[in-house]
């Protein structure tokens, strides 16, 4: 079956305070993507449970790209602080930045689909600049990975005008 590449636009733009997450990451490539549900896999008991958590949102932050595909990616939540984490945790500092914020409708096996979209479709012609930023996924606290009428949000760094 092939999947369609979707119209993309952004639901919104935000202004977002700055913020830290914190979970479980690794590195990864273009060729390592299909491991980053392996992550989630081990990060799921965590959740509600991490000290200084906030909110009951998960986040999935790419970042520390080297421009060649390669990336760190956390599997995490927001926090207060970082000084109570599990030594085997990580953690991001997110700044204060403008994102373009669009929503992804359905599992997440057609995620690598609304990338696409955004990256080839929207940025083009958006007339936006992306950050050198951390970009993130936001996944409210009823998401199922599953679940064809899940909803979750890709945000992406916006350079400033």
């Amino acid at each position: 079956m092939t999947l369609q590449t979707p119209p993309i636009k952004p639901a919104r733009f935000e202004d977002a305070p700055a913020f830290t997450i914190a979970g479980l990451g690794e590195r990864y490539s273009q060729a390592t993507l299909q491991k980053i549900p392996a992550l989630w896999q081990r990060f799921e008991r965590y959740i509600g449970q991490v000290p200084g958590q906030e909110g009951e949102e998960a986040y999935g932050v790419c970042c520390n790209g080297d421009g060649k595909g390669n990336f760190d990616y956390i599997a995490g939540v927001q926090v207060q602080g970082t000084d109570l984490l599990p030594a085997d945790f990580q953690h991001v500092e997110l700044k204060a930045r403008r994102y373009a914020v669009f929503e992804h409708h359905g599992s997440l096996d057609n995620l690598k689909v609304t990338f696409e979209a955004i990256w080839k479709d929207w940025v083009p012609v958006s007339g936006e600049t992306v950050a050198n930023a951390p970009e993130f996924e936001r996944y409210g606290k009823d998401f199922s990975p599953y679940d064809s009428n899940s909803v979750m949000e890709i945000w992406l760094p916006l350079e400033s005008k």
